[in-house]
């Protein structure tokens, strides 16, 4: 089994509001040093070893539906899956 993990993150050229918000706060928190925020989201997916060419699995999987690809970027890294 693999271990799929996803980063997604906003485009440089899209506004974060949420990352904004954040870095406000941090602001407000005495954390001046703080000069910009960017939220994003992670994502782990656990895929069978038969499974087809796994670099175009996850990229098919992302631009169809778990990315926005309008608005956002991924990357992906692909590791061996620790049983348990």
């Amino acid at each position: 089994m693999k271990k799929v993990k996803i980063y997604v993150t906003l485009r440089e050229s899209v506004l974060d509001p949420q990352g904004s918000a954040v870095m406000g706060s941090l602001h407000k928190m005495g954390y001046a040093e703080v000069e910009d925020v960017r939220i994003g989201k992670y994502l782990e997916l656990n895929i069978a070893d038969d499974a087809r060419d796994i670099d175009a699995l996850v990229n098919e999987m992302c631009q169809k539906l778990l990315t926005n690809t309008v608005i956002e970027d991924y990357r992906f890294e692909i590791e061996e899956a620790v049983s348990q």
